[in-house]
């Protein structure tokens, strides 16, 4: 069998292409295969296009045999599903064969259940290092809320104010700038009510309110200055959908903003909506007739009812919220594992978890290579300053730069370090919570339910009375081990995907029965 040999580096610091090919080189002499095609990859297997690996990809397509696609570890192919689709799709059709030398696990066409969930949990568990780092910067993100910061950049009429410690350079305010008697002009206008959004556009910029990059200030730019509670004190978190007060100082009234709202829902606007509505569902399902919202509403003061908001004449069906629950219930009660399972899988984790200790080191050991860099040519510019060579201005200038980009890299590696310590502790508790996510799930507050929901749904469907879905990963893999054949075969009655579905009906077929399809 041809082998396309794969080797692959995210930066420089990583294990070196030579140090890969060479283990890589002796396995596939070992196995009988024929050392075919080499690729030497500097493409990051998270980020964006990766034109070398869609070129094998169209090699193994158009090939005519079965193509073996041999690399170190699962991490170096890839740290996504994305690539697991296509991957899965080919090795059905039985034109390639994956060979992870370090995790000692061979996919093709023929493997069972239980090599199949290795590769995806490998995946998983790869991608979890890379989440942990952004988990990370989403817990500085919440420490930041809870004080009353705000996250991002000020809105137009708002400058951030920085401290001068360049061994940490942070910002510690947030004050109006000199642009912030237009923001009340704006809404002291608006709020006479006999002007519209675009003519106050144009009469703001002959005013000669700019924006940040020195254009004009459109219609868009100006609405959403009309809708930005951050003016009157609070900020709004769009990803947790929340709004908070904030400790900065304010350029106009609550009552100035909401006359404003008053003006623009006469002039039939519909103003921006912050508050957050009472629904488990809300926004997580879609009409499988027409395609719109499902939203919820309340009925008799206390119960909870949804139905399609009746795009293109689609007929209302209102379904109680118990019902819906109830069906998911059911989902809860389909990847609770056993003891004895939950220990099956996290034994075949431990190479994985080898694998992944070894990436954080390298990446450690490369920041603190680039921070000792920076510190040489801190050093170096301080003896050019001595010797005339740069002047006063250059050399501060410079070493804010420099000073600031090694602040940066020391946090960097105290991220990779909570990221590796999690890592360690991911792969159990993922498998655990799953045993107690239904008592979780019933225990919790609405928006905590939406956020288990959105963790283990997608493609949330409405028909009729019926909830259609897709369960996540690796929670649909958890259903496929469940011990209870009804439970398999519900999870392929609910799933939309093709792969989740024929994976789960091929654990069935081993098992006591064969869940319908």
């Amino acid at each position: 069998m041809k082998a396309i040999i794969l080797a692959r580096e995210s930066d420089k610091n990583q294990d070196s292409n030579d140090a890969q090919l060479s283990r890589i080189l002796l396995y596939v002499k070992a196995n009988g295969l024929e050392e075919w095609k080499v690729f030497k990859l500097k493409e990051s297997s998270t980020k964006g296009y990766r034109k070398k690996f869609q070129e094998i990809i169209e090699i193994i397509k158009t090939s005519k045999e079965v193509i073996a696609v041999v690399v170190d570890t699962v991490d170096r192919l890839q740290r996504s599903f994305r690539e697991s689709v296509v991957f899965d799709e080919l090795r059905k059709e039985g034109k390639v064969e994956l060979h992870f030398y370090r995790e000692n696990l061979v996919i093709n066409k023929k493997s069972n259940s239980a090599d199949l969930l290795r590769w995806d949990m490998g995946v998983m568990f790869a991608k979890s290092y890379v989440l942990q780092l952004s988990d990370n910067v989403k817990r500085k993100q919440d420490k930041m809320r809870e004080d009353n910061e705000i996250t991002g950049a000020p809105p137009i009429g708002y400058k951030s104010i920085y401290n001068d410690n360049p061994l940490r350079i942070r910002r510690i305010d947030v004050v109006p700038d000199e642009k912030d008697h237009f923001i009340v002009k704006i809404y002291e206008e608006y709020a006479k009510g006999d002007v519209s959004v675009q003519t106050l556009s144009d009469r703001m910029y002959k005013l000669g309110f700019r924006s940040k990059i020195d254009g004009k200030v459109n219609h868009a730019m100006i609405f959403k200055i009309l809708n930005d509670p951050f003016y009157y004190g609070y900020a709004y978190s769009r990803t947790h959908d929340l709004l908070y007060p904030h400790k900065y100082q304010t350029i106009i009234s609550k009552e100035l903003f909401e006359k404003c709202q008053d003006v623009m829902q006469r002039h039939n606007k519909v103003p921006t909506k912050y508050a957050s509505k009472p629904f488990v569902f809300r926004g997580l399902i879609i009409c499988g007739k027409c395609g719109g919202v499902v939203g919820g509403q309340i009925q008799k003061g206390k119960y909870a009812y949804y139905s399609c908001s009746g795009f293109k004449d689609c007929k209302r069906v209102y379904v109680p919220e118990q019902e819906l629950l109830g069906q998911v219930y059911e989902v809860l009660d389909s990847i609770k594992l056993s003891d004895e399972r939950i220990a099956e899988i996290t034994e075949g984790l431990k190479q994985i978890g080898e694998s992944e200790n070894k990436f954080h080191k390298v990446n450690v050991s490369g920041l603190k290579a680039e921070y000792d860099r920076y510190e040489a040519r801190v050093k170096k510019m301080y003896e050019d300053r001595l010797d005339g060579r740069i002047t006063d201005e250059m050399y501060d200038n410079l070493l804010r730069e420099y000073k600031s980009k090694q602040a940066e890299i020391l946090e960097q590696m105290k991220d990779h370090s909570d990221a590796d310590e999690q890592f360690y502790i991911s792969a159990n508790a993922v498998l655990n919570l799953a045993k107690r996510a239904k008592e979780i799930f019933m225990s919790s507050e609405v928006d905590e339910k939406r956020q288990l929901l959105g963790f283990l749904l997608s493609n949330c469907v409405l028909n009729e009375k019926t909830l259609g879905f897709t369960l996540r990963s690796p929670f649909n893999l958890m259903a496929t081990l469940s011990d209870d054949i009804t439970m398999r075969a519900f999870t392929v009655r609910h799933s939309n995907r093709e792969t989740s579905c024929e994976r789960i009906v091929e654990v069935g077929e081993r098992g006591s029965g064969t869940p319908e399809r």
